[in-house]
Protein backbone atom coordinates (compact mmCIF):
# COMPACT_ATOMS: atom_id res chain seq x y z
CA UNK A 1 0.00 0.00 0.00
CA UNK A 2 2.49 2.38 0.55
CA UNK A 3 4.69 1.83 -2.53
CA UNK A 4 1.35 2.08 -4.05
CA UNK A 5 0.97 5.54 -2.99
CA UNK A 6 4.44 6.96 -2.95
CA UNK A 7 4.23 5.86 -7.09
CA UNK A 8 0.99 7.23 -7.44
CA UNK A 9 2.36 10.79 -5.30
CA UNK A 10 5.78 10.51 -7.84
CA UNK A 11 3.63 10.23 -10.56
CA UNK A 12 1.52 13.28 -9.93
CA UNK A 13 4.57 14.99 -8.74
CA UNK A 14 6.12 14.90 -12.31
CA UNK A 15 3.02 15.00 -14.49
CA UNK A 16 2.33 18.29 -12.70
CA UNK A 17 5.53 19.85 -12.76
CA UNK A 18 6.55 22.99 -14.74
CA UNK A 19 7.33 21.72 -18.62
CA UNK A 20 9.76 23.85 -20.22
CA UNK A 21 8.72 25.20 -23.58
CA UNK A 22 10.72 27.04 -26.08
CA UNK A 23 9.61 30.44 -24.81
CA UNK A 24 10.95 29.65 -21.70
CA UNK A 25 13.90 27.48 -22.18
CA UNK A 26 15.11 29.58 -24.96
CA UNK A 27 18.42 27.14 -25.31
CA UNK A 28 16.21 24.32 -26.27
CA UNK A 29 16.41 25.75 -29.33
CA UNK A 30 19.95 25.66 -29.60
CA UNK A 31 21.13 22.03 -31.26
CA UNK A 32 24.50 22.64 -32.11
CA UNK A 33 27.41 21.64 -29.59
CA UNK A 34 29.64 24.34 -30.43
CA UNK A 35 27.32 26.87 -30.01
CA UNK A 36 26.02 25.90 -27.04
CA UNK A 37 29.37 26.54 -25.88
CA UNK A 38 29.21 29.97 -26.52
CA UNK A 39 25.46 30.23 -25.36
CA UNK A 40 25.44 28.41 -22.24
CA UNK A 41 27.57 31.46 -20.59
CA UNK A 42 25.80 34.02 -23.24
CA UNK A 43 22.79 33.41 -21.22
CA UNK A 44 24.41 34.02 -17.80
CA UNK A 45 25.96 37.16 -18.72
CA UNK A 46 22.47 38.31 -20.83
CA UNK A 47 20.48 37.74 -18.01
CA UNK A 48 23.26 39.73 -15.43
CA UNK A 49 23.94 42.53 -17.85
CA UNK A 50 21.04 42.90 -20.41
CA UNK A 51 18.02 41.10 -18.97
CA UNK A 52 16.56 43.74 -16.22
CA UNK A 53 15.94 46.56 -18.83
CA UNK A 54 15.55 44.29 -21.93
CA UNK A 55 13.69 41.13 -19.78
CA UNK A 56 14.41 37.65 -20.04
CA UNK A 57 12.07 36.63 -22.81
CA UNK A 58 13.49 40.01 -24.57
CA UNK A 59 10.46 41.52 -25.26
CA UNK A 60 11.85 44.90 -23.75
CA UNK A 61 9.83 47.13 -21.39
CA UNK A 62 6.90 48.67 -23.15
CA UNK A 63 7.66 52.02 -24.93
CA UNK A 64 10.92 52.80 -22.70
CA UNK A 65 13.17 49.69 -23.17
CA UNK A 66 13.02 48.16 -27.26
CA UNK A 67 12.51 44.38 -27.60
CA UNK A 68 15.81 42.68 -28.71
CA UNK A 69 13.17 39.31 -29.59
CA UNK A 70 12.15 39.91 -33.44
CA UNK A 71 13.24 43.19 -33.47
CA UNK A 72 14.21 44.71 -36.71
CA UNK A 73 16.69 46.92 -35.06
CA UNK A 74 19.05 43.53 -33.79
CA UNK A 75 18.72 41.69 -36.60
CA UNK A 76 20.14 44.09 -38.73
CA UNK A 77 23.81 43.99 -37.75
CA UNK A 78 25.78 41.92 -35.36
CA UNK A 79 28.33 44.12 -35.85
CA UNK A 80 26.15 47.18 -34.41
CA UNK A 81 24.87 44.90 -31.57
CA UNK A 82 28.43 44.05 -30.00
CA UNK A 83 29.88 47.74 -29.95
CA UNK A 84 25.67 48.76 -28.41
CA UNK A 85 27.03 46.18 -25.68
CA UNK A 86 29.92 47.28 -25.15
CA UNK A 87 29.63 50.91 -25.55
CA UNK A 88 26.20 51.42 -24.87
CA UNK A 89 24.07 53.96 -27.16
CA UNK A 90 22.23 57.20 -26.46
CA UNK A 91 19.73 59.03 -29.19
CA UNK A 92 16.56 58.04 -30.70
CA UNK A 93 16.40 55.07 -32.60
CA UNK A 94 13.58 53.07 -34.31
CA UNK A 95 12.45 49.72 -33.04
CA UNK A 96 9.99 47.82 -35.35
CA UNK A 97 8.34 51.41 -36.67
CA UNK A 98 8.58 52.41 -32.58
CA UNK A 99 10.78 55.24 -31.61
CA UNK A 100 12.96 54.58 -28.32
CA UNK A 101 14.79 57.74 -26.30
CA UNK A 102 16.18 56.03 -23.60
CA UNK A 103 20.28 55.91 -23.32
CA UNK A 104 21.76 52.47 -22.39
CA UNK A 105 24.29 52.47 -20.05
CA UNK A 106 28.15 50.88 -21.62
CA UNK A 107 29.45 47.84 -20.23
CA UNK A 108 33.21 48.44 -20.37
CA UNK A 109 34.14 45.92 -18.40
CA UNK A 110 32.73 43.15 -20.25
CA UNK A 111 35.68 41.17 -22.47
CA UNK A 112 35.24 40.52 -26.03
CA UNK A 113 34.88 36.64 -25.33
CA UNK A 114 31.80 37.73 -23.02
CA UNK A 115 30.12 40.42 -25.33
CA UNK A 116 30.82 37.04 -28.48
CA UNK A 117 28.80 34.49 -25.67
CA UNK A 118 26.15 37.13 -25.31
CA UNK A 119 25.45 38.10 -29.08
CA UNK A 120 25.75 34.12 -29.98
CA UNK A 121 22.90 33.44 -27.19
CA UNK A 122 21.02 36.13 -28.53
CA UNK A 123 21.25 35.67 -32.25
CA UNK A 124 20.89 31.82 -32.23
CA UNK A 125 17.36 31.97 -29.87
CA UNK A 126 13.87 33.39 -30.77
CA UNK A 127 14.23 31.77 -34.25
CA UNK A 128 17.37 32.95 -35.73
CA UNK A 129 20.31 30.82 -36.38
CA UNK A 130 23.52 32.88 -36.82
CA UNK A 131 26.10 30.61 -35.48
CA UNK A 132 28.91 31.22 -33.39
CA UNK A 133 29.77 34.83 -32.67
CA UNK A 134 33.74 34.37 -32.14
CA UNK A 135 35.66 36.93 -29.83
CA UNK A 136 38.28 37.43 -32.36
CA UNK A 137 34.73 38.43 -34.87
CA UNK A 138 33.88 40.67 -31.65
CA UNK A 139 37.37 42.11 -31.36
CA UNK A 140 37.29 43.33 -34.56
CA UNK A 141 33.62 44.79 -34.46
CA UNK A 142 34.50 46.44 -31.33
CA UNK A 143 37.49 48.56 -33.35
CA UNK A 144 35.76 50.05 -35.82
CA UNK A 145 32.09 51.89 -35.19
CA UNK A 146 29.17 50.20 -37.04
CA UNK A 147 27.61 52.24 -40.30
CA UNK A 148 25.28 54.71 -39.18
CA UNK A 149 25.75 54.52 -35.58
Amino acid sequence: MRISLALAGMLLAFSCAPKASNEENTLAQISDPEVMQYAIPGKALYESHCANCHQSDGRGLGKLIPPLRDADYFKESVHRSAWIIRNGQSGEITVNGQKFDQAMPPNPTLKPLEIAQIATYLYNIWGMKEGIITSSDTESYLREKPEGY
